[in-house]
C-alpha cells in the first residue's frame, strides 16, 4: 500500500488493510420493531469477538454484520436466539418481496379477525348498555368474553410475541406497553364478569387491538414503499454465471463463487453477475441501473461494465475483476442499507430520547394509577384504565420513526436520480456545507485526456512509455497509452506509482519515469523551459525529455453545477495538481472564487484543513482520483463519480452515477429538505405526546381513543417523511450530459 501510493498511507484508516479478509452476512430479523431492539441487537453483536461492525436496520428487518473468518453466521444466529431474536440468512443482493408479503398478510389477517371481534363485541355491548340489567347484562358480557378471549389471543400475537421477546432478552421495547394494556383491559373484563359488575371493557381491548393493526399494518405497508429503491435492486442480480472453462467448455457456477480473473460467458438476455472486463465478442448492453439512461451502450474488448448490466445482442466472454460481494450492485445494495442508520446527530438524539423514554412509559402510567388510586379512594378499577390509556398513549412510536424513514425515502429519491448515499448522517453534513471545493481531471473534465502530439520522442522512447502507461490507472497515463497503441513493449522492474508525481520503473539499470514535469526534470539531462506549460512528461535517466500535448474534455454541466452552489450562497474553488497554466484553461469560463494548482495530496488535505480551521468553512469536496482520498476523506462532506477509483469511492459520501455535476446541487437541495422533515417529525412527535400524555394522566383518554391516537402519530410521521419523493427529479438533458472539448486551436488562443 505504502510503496504504491507514496505518502497516502499517513492520511487514509488502515482498517481496510486489517479487513482486506473481512465478511459480510446479511440476516433477516423480522422481530425487530423499535429503536430499543436496534441497540439491543448492535450492542450484542459488537461485543462478539471477531465482529468489526453491526448495523441494524429497521425499516428493512435485516442486519448487516462484518465479520472477521473465524465468526460463521450460525454464530451470529444463536447469539440472536439468546437474545430472543429469530433470524435467518439471507443473500445480500437478494430483495424479493416474499419476506414482506408474508409480514403483511399475517397483519392483515390479525387485523381482519380484531376487526370482526370488535364488531360483534361492540353490538352486544350496545345491549349492555340500552338497559339490560342483571342476568342478561352478564350474559352478554359472558359472551362478549368468549368471542374476545380467541380474538385477543390471536390477533395480538404480533405485539405479545415482541415483548416477551423483549423481556426474555433483559430489555423492553414499544410492544411491552401495548401488550400490558391489552391484557389488563381484557384481564379486568373477565373479573367484572366474573363478579357481576355492571361494566366490562371487552370492546375496548378488540377495539384497542383493532385500531393498533391498522396503524402497524399501515406502517408496514409504508415502510414497504419507502424501501422501494432497495427491494427493486433484486431484478439486477443474478444467482448464476456461466463459467468457461480452460478446455473451452462451459458449466454453471453460483455467483457466490466466482473469483478474481475466473472466465465468464454472457449470453444475450442475461445479466452481469459481477465487475467484469470484456475479452472477447460484441454487444449493446442496457447500464441504466448506473447511468439512469435507457440509451444502450455499445461495448467492445477491454472496456468495463458493472455488476446488474443488461447484455442486449451478442454473446460476450468477460473476465471477472470482482468478486460479488464487492461489486458495484452490492456496493449500491450496502449504501442503500446504511442510509437508515448513519449515526448522524438526529439518529443519536433520537437513540437517546428512546432509551430513556421507553422506562419513562412504565413509570407515567404506574404514577397515573397511584395517583387516581388516591384521588379515587382506592377505586382501582377507574385507576387502573386511567393506567392502561397512558401505557397505549405514550407508546414511542412516532419518535422512533421520525429521523431513519425520512432518511430512506430520501435515498430513495437521490438512488432514482443517479445519486447513492453512504449513509444518512451524510445527509445532515451536506444540508450544513457552505463551500466546495472541486478537483479537475475526472471530475470537471470526463478524465478522458486525449493526446494530440509529443516533443522529443524517438523510436527508442516509444516501447518504454507505452510499457510505463499502461502499468498506470492515470487518465494521463491512459491518453498516452492509446495514444502509442501498437508501439511495442520492454520488460520493466520495480514499477513504482506515487499519487500526485506519476509512475516510475527500472529498465536496463536505469530508472524511468512518466508523470509531472517537475519530478520527471529531476532524472533527465536537460531543462526545456519552453515545455514549461506541458503537464505530463517521460524521461530515462540521464536521457532527454519527451512531453505530450494533451486535449482534455470539460463536462459542459460543470458551469451550471458553480453557478447554482453560488446562487445557493455556496463558495467554490477548483484545487488541482495539474500545471498552472493547464488548470487556468479549463476554468477560464468557470465562475470559481479561486483556482489553485500543483496541489499534491498533502497539499490539498492541508488546504481543506486551513478551511475549516481558520475561516470555519464546512467544506464539499469532488474529487475521483487516489491523490483525492485524503481530501474526500477530510471534508465535511464529499461526492466522487462512479467512474472514480475504488479508494476514491470507498471515501466518498456520495457516488454520482450519472455523467452530470448538476447532482451535486440537486443532493444539496434534498438534504435540505431532508434536515427539515426530521425536524418537523421531531416537532410532531413532541407536540403529540405533550398534548396526549397530560390528558391520559388526567383521565380524559380512554383506553380506545388512546389507541386511535398513537396510530395516527405514527402515520402522520411516515406520510409527513413520503412528502420527500414529492417534486421534481433531475433533468437530464443530452445536451448536459454531453462535454465540451477544448480543440487545439481554441487551447492555444487560451
Amino acid at each position: 500500500m505504502c510503496n504504491m501510493c507514496g505518502g497516502l498511507a499517513e492520511y487514509v484508516v488502515d482498517e481496510s488493510v486489517e479487513r482486506q479478509n473481512s465478511q459480510h452476512y446479511v440476516l433477516s430479523v423480522p422481530d425487530m420493531s423499535c429503536g430499543a431492539c436496534i441497540s439491543k441487537i448492535e450492542n450484542s453483536m459488537r461485543r462478539l469477538k471477531g465482529v468489526y461492525q453491526a448495523r441494524a436496520n429497521l425499516t428493512l428487518k435485516r442486519l448487516v454484520v462484518e465479520t472477521d473468518e473465524t465468526v460463521d453466521c450460525q454464530k451470529l444466529i444463536d447469539l440472536l436466539k439468546e437474545n430472543s431474536f429469530t433470524a435467518f440468512r439471507i443473500e445480500e443482493n437478494d430483495r424479493t418481496e416474499s419476506e414482506e408479503d408474508t409480514r403483511s398478510k399475517r397483519l392483515l389477517r390479525a387485523l381482519a379477525v380484531a376487526g370482526f371481534g370488535a364488531a360483534n363485541i361492540m353490538l352486544l355491548s350496545v345491549s349492555a348498555w340500552s338497559g339490560a340489567t342483571d342476568a342478561t347484562r352478564d350474559l352478554f358480557h359472558l359472551i362478549s368474553a368468549v368471542i374476545a378471549v380467541p380474538v385477543v389471543a390471536y390477533a395480538g400475537q404480533p405485539f405479545f410475541r415482541s415483548a416477551l421477546g423483549a423481556l426474555r432478552a433483559g430489555h423492553v421495547n414499544m410492544d411491552v406497553p401495548i401488550s400490558l394494556a391489552v391484557l389488563l383491559a381484557l384481564g379486568m373484563s373477565i373479573f367484572q364478569t366474573l363478579t357481576s359488575k355492571p361494566e366490562a371493557y371487552f370492546d375496548a381491548a378488540a377495539m384497542l387491538l383493532f385500531f393498533l393493526l391498522i396503524g402497524r399494518y399501515l406502517d408496514q405497508r409504508m415502510r414497504s414503499r419507502a424501501k422501494s429503491s432497495v427491494i427493486s435492486l433484486g431484478k439486477y442480480a443474478t444467482r448464476e454465471a456461466v463459467e468457461v472453462l480452460p478446455s473451452g467448455d462451459t458449466r454453471l457456477v453460483a455467483v457466490g463463487d466466482i473469483t478474481k480473473k475466473m472466465r465468464l460467458r454472457i449470453f444475450a438476455g442475461a445479466r452481469f453477475p459481477v465487475d467484469c472486463k470484456i475479452i472477447s465478442g460484441s454487444s449493446d448492453v442496457d447500464r441504466s441501473m448506473v447511468t439512469g439512461e435507457s440509451e444502450a451502450v455499445a461495448l467492445s474488448p477491454n472496456m468495463q461494465i458493472e455488476a446488474g448490466a443488461l447484455n442486449l445482442t451478442g454473446v460476450l466472454d468477460v473476465e471477472a475483476i470482482e468478486v460479488a460481494d464487492k461489486s458495484f450492485l452490492a456496493e449500491i445494495t450496502r449504501m442503500l442499507d446504511a442510509a437508515e442508520h448513519g449515526k448522524g446527530n438526529y439518529v443519536r438524539i433520537a437513540d437517546r430520547m428512546a432509551r430513556i423514554y421507553t422506562p419513562a412509559v412504565h413509570a407515567f402510567a404506574f404514577l397515573a394509577f397511584a395517583s387516581w388510586m388516591i384521588t379515587t379512594h382506592g377505586d382501582w378499577e377507574h385507576s387502573l384504565l386511567v393506567a392502561i390509556a397512558v401505557l397505549i398513549v405514550t407508546c414511542p412510536c412516532a419518535l422512533g420513526l421520525a429521523v431513519p424513514v425520512a432518511h430512506v425515502v430520501a435515498a430513495s429519491r437521490l438512488v432514482r436520480n443517479g445519486i447513492l448515499m453512504r449513509d444518512g448522517s451524510a445527509l445532515e453534513r451536506l444540508a450544513e456545507a457552505d463551500f466546495a471545493v472541486f478537483d479537475k481531471t475526472g471530475t470537471l473534465t470526463d478524465g478522458v485526456k486525449m493526446v494530440i502530439g509529443s516533443d522529443g520522442m524517438g523510436a527508442k522512447e516509444k516501447p518504454m512509455i507505452a510499457s510505463l502507461a499502461n502499468c498506470s490507472t492515470h487518465p494521463s497515463a491512459k491518453g498516452i497509452s492509446d495514444f502509442l497503441k501498437g508501439s511495442g513493449s520492454v520488460l520493466l522492474s520495480d514499477i513504482e506509482e506515487l499519487p500526485g508525481k506519476g509512475i516510475k520503473a527500472i529498465w536496463n539499470g536505469k530508472e524511468i519515469r512518466l508523470g509531472q514535469m517537475e519530478w520527471v526534470l529531476e532524472i533527465a539531462n536537460r531543462q526545456n523551459l519552453n515545455e514549461a506549460e506541458k503537464s505530463t512528461a517521460f524521461a530515462i535517466q540521464g536521457g532527454n525529455l519527451v512531453t505530450f500535448d494533451y486535449r482534455e474534455n470539460v463536462r459542459s454541466s460543470a458551469y451550471q453545477t458553480i453557478k447554482d452552489l453560488r446562487s445557493l450562497g455556496i463558495g467554490s474553488t477548483l484545487l488541482s495538481g495539474d500545471t498552472q497554466a493547464t488548470v487556468e484553461r479549463i476554468a477560464r469560463d468557470m465562475p470559481f472564487e479561486q483556482v489553485l494548482s500543483e496541489h499534491t495530496p498533502q497539499a490539498k488535505l492541508k488546504f481543506l484543513e486551513g478551511l475549516h480551521a481558520e475561516s470555519g468553512l464546512k467544506t464539499i469536496m469532488v474529487g475521483d482520483g487516489i491523490n483525492d482520498a485524503p481530501a474526500l476523506a477530510a471534508a465535511h462532506v464529499s461526492f466522487a463519480p462512479s467512474s472514480a477509483t475504488d479508494i476514491g469511492r470507498q471515501t466518498a459520501d456520495f457516488i454520482l452515477t450519472r455523467d452530470d455535476l448538476t447532482a451535486i446541487t440537486f443532493a444539496r437541495n434534498i438534504a435540505v429538505r431532508t434536515n427539515r422533515v426530521v425536524r418537523q417529525n421531531f416537532a410532531l412527535a413532541l407536540v403529540y405526546n405533550c398534548i396526549a400524555v397530560p390528558l391520559a394522566i388526567l383521565g380524559f383518554v380512554t383506553p380506545l381513543i388512546a389507541a386511535i391516537a398513537m396510530s395516527l402519530s405514527s402515520i402522520i410521521v411516515i406520510s409527513n417523511s413520503l412528502r420527500l419523493l414529492r417534486g421534481e427529479n433531475m433533468v437530464i438533458d443530452k445536451q448536459v450530459i454531453t462535454t465540451t472539448t477544448l480543440s487545439p486551436t481554441e487551447e492555444l488562443a487560451a
